[in-house]
């Protein structure tokens, strides 16, 4: 997590002086290529069968959409904001495992996802004065990445760590090329300071994914998923540090909120 919220801030950081589209291009490309040279490195087969199959093709769209709006986000919203809104991932998982896997998940459990969902709105504020509407590109980004969870709880077994990172970050490429007609922002140079940002946010990003799918894969679940909410401490503590961020007494509560019912849910699923 302190390693996901690296990539985001260096990311940022480098949307000072890059268009959107062009960061996206070349953070996708950089971690396609880290993963395609472990998957070369353990001999594991990148153009696997399994990769056409059904949840591979949504995870893919899922994927595309959540790092581009998610990007979008932190580029464009303070970084602490976006990180946030992000921790809400974790509850819709759990609504989605419910209403497409069949999962059981009771009256109190659906009352902390409602009330989870209740914090992001305290946090956007649609009604208030200060309400911005790319508040809602973090929220989108946030539906992206629950969806690609979710896919990849149905994605073939024989698809290792480095095929859904390769693939991951392909996607991101993806993302970049289509903003670009989006965006219509020219090729910028890239300076000293700036492949430093980009080169380190791929360095992160790549073993902040490795990491995570390792302990998904080895530890269990319910011990795991905890540790994601540390993300928000990482990122609100950059955002502070490096953008001069702060956060005000709704962003608070509506963190409070949506870590309190996260926890919850996660503490009632050891219980059932």
């Amino acid at each position: 997590m302190a390693l996901f919220a690296l990539e985001d801030a260096l990311l940022k950081g480098a949307s000072a002086t890059l268009p959107i589209w062009q960061i996206l291009l070349l953070f996708g490309a950089g971690g396609t290529v880290v993963f395609a040279i472990v998957a070369i490195v353990r001999g594991t087969r990148l153009f696997h069968p399994d990769v056409l199959s059904r949840p591979m093709k949504v995870r893919v769209l899922f994927e595309i959409l959540g790092r581009l709006f998610y990007v979008l986000a932190i580029t464009l919203t303070p970084l602490s904001a976006a990180t946030v809104i992000l921790q809400a991932t974790p509850l819709v998982v759990v609504a989605g495992a419910a209403l497409f896997f069949g999962e059981t998940v009771g009256w109190r459990r659906w009352s902390a996802i409602l009330i989870g969902l209740i914090g992001v709105v305290v946090i956007i504020q649609p009604t208030g004065d200060s309400f911005s509407a790319l508040s809602i590109l973090a929220v989108l980004g946030m539906l992206g990445f629950a969806g690609r969870d979710l896919a990849s709880r149905a994605a073939p077994a024989t698809l290792g760590t480095e095929v859904l990172g390769f693939y991951g970050f392909l996607c991101i490429i993806v993302a970049g090329l289509a903003y670009r007609f989006w965006e219509g922002a020219p090729l910028a140079p890239l300076d000293l300071h700036t492949s430093l940002h980009v080169s380190g946010a791929v360095l992160m990003g790549t073993a902040a994914y490795a990491s995570l799918m390792k302990a998904m894969r080895t530890g269990e679940v319910s011990a795991v998923t905890p540790f994601r909410y540390s993300r928000l401490l990482f990122g609100v503590g950059l955002g502070v540090m490096m953008f001069g961020e702060r956060l005000n007494q709704t962003m608070w509560i509506g963190s409070g909120l949506i870590v309190a019912s996260g926890l919850y849910i996660l503490w009632r699923g050891r219980q059932v």
